[in-house]
């Protein structure tokens, strides 16, 4: 069958002719398609599922039932645009009591459909073509990727163990710190678990402020901190006028699949999202903005317990994995546990990459992780494997332990 005319049509940031002829299989659907084959293969042994990295549970029952009384109001039928002011009033307030920062609830914040929709829109704010964006890697491209499809530039900077997982923005050149506009910078981190410092952050505002540079900070999991108080960027010095951050309902709340988040800080680069935003989508549903201010108002309630959940099976995996040689730590915030792989198992497999691990993991122990071969080889553990209880949880982790144990590990 000859292509469509449209093939022709399709733009060169999305591959142009050869749009939809790559026949490159990408590292999630090996994972999909190795979870596949592993139960095909064991359908009586379950599959533990320690790559997903979403929570697992649903939201609170009394952030549910605020939905749906708000649902049932006619006046919440409408086009929410760039948001109410009662979800706004509680964002403020809540990083008020959580993080120590005032923000201007009309002028410093804006809800977004999740920290996704807020990446994917902020480059149409501040990039031209020839701008660079810089990024971290291994990490979430999603920010990297829409500054490509404007015609802009990006610039990784490796995330490595020997820097505490932090990127090391003294090595930017002239060139590149000229044509910068801005710097992507996500604490505690997805898939390292690395949170940033008060040092760090400090230290990238002054480079922002030096060098013209607008702070994407994207902070879904810094409610999810186990050493100390939550960090934003925004209650360090100055933070606001180099700085935007994202924060979300998802990781915090158990309200992923509700997409809900907000950006804030810096009124400018607010104003200028909320301007692209206003012609990208029409706001999300009244009913979510109003049942997430709900929960905002519980979050000392809400919050904690979920944290202290995913600190407790952390410190579980770590446990297990050191006592099998992995070189584990447990992180500081985030849920997820980010390790270095094995080089091989004795008397088996050698693993060339965490790709091969990853996929050996699958198929012979049924627990699926995440591999990372952007900067060095490591595999992303996810303390979001469903256990509804904490008796079941005891058991999945102690399954994990009892699979693990059966090889000896060469590192």
């Amino acid at each position: 069958m000859s292509d469509s005319y449209l093939q022709k049509l399709f733009a060169e940031r999305i591959g142009g002719e050869k749009f939809g002829k790559d026949t490159t299989i990408y590292k999630f659907e090996k994972i999909k398609r190795a979870k596949a084959a592993a139960k095909k293969a064991k359908p009586g042994v379950e599959l533990i599922d320690m790559g997903v990295g979403e929570p697992d549970d649903k939201a609170f029952p009394e952030v549910i039932e605020a939905l749906a009384q708000e649902a049932a109001k006619i006046e919440n039928r409408f086009y929410s645009d760039n948001g109410c002011q009662e979800f706004k009033d509680a964002a403020a307030k809540y990083m008020q009591e959580l993080y120590g920062v005032t923000i201007d609830p009309v002028n410093e914040i804006v809800h977004s459909i999740g920290s996704k929709s807020a990446l994917s829109l902020l480059p149409t704010c501040f990039i031209n073509p020839g701008d660079i964006t810089v990024m971290t890697v291994p990490g979430y491209p999603v920010l990297g990727t829409w500054t490509k499809y404007l015609g802009g530039e990006v610039v990784n900077l490796p995330l490595l163990k020997e820097n505490g997982f932090l990127p090391d923005l003294d090595s930017l050149t002239a060139d590149q710190r000229k044509r910068c506009k801005l710097i992507y910078l996500n604490y505690p981190n997805n898939p390292t678990g690395a949170s940033a410092t008060p040092e760090f952050y400090d230290k990238a505002i002054a480079f922002a402020k030096e060098n013209n540079i607008l702070l994407v900070v994207d902070a879904p999991y810094a409610p999810l901190n186990f050493k100390g108080k939550p960090l934003s960027i925004l209650s360090r010095p100055n933070g606001k006028e180099v700085a935007v951050e994202l924060h979300s309902m998802s990781k915090g709340f158990n309200m992923t699949g509700w997409r809900l988040g907000w950006v804030c800080g810096n009124a400018d680069a607010v104003k200028a999202f909320a301007t692209v935003k206003d012609n990208a989508d029409s706001g999300q549903f009244l009913a979510i903005q109003k049942a997430a201010a709900k929960a905002l108002a519980n979050q000392a309630k809400i919050t904690p317990l979920i944290c202290e959940k995913y600190r407790r099976r952390l410190q579980a995996l770590v446990d297990t994995l050191r006592e099998l040689g992995f070189d584990a730590h447990t992180p500081e915030g985030s849920f997820y546990l980010y390790v270095a792989i094995p080089k091989g198992v004795k008397g088996g497999q050698n693993f060339a990459n965490a790709e091969e691990f990853s996929q050996w993991m699958i198929m012979e122990k049924l627990i699926s992780t995440v591999p990372w071969d952007d900067v060095g080889h490591f595999v992303r553990f996810s303390a979001t494997f469903v256990a509804p209880t904490l008796e079941e949880e005891k058991r999945v982790l102690q399954e994990v332990k009892n699979r693990l144990a059966d090889s000896t590990f060469v590192f």
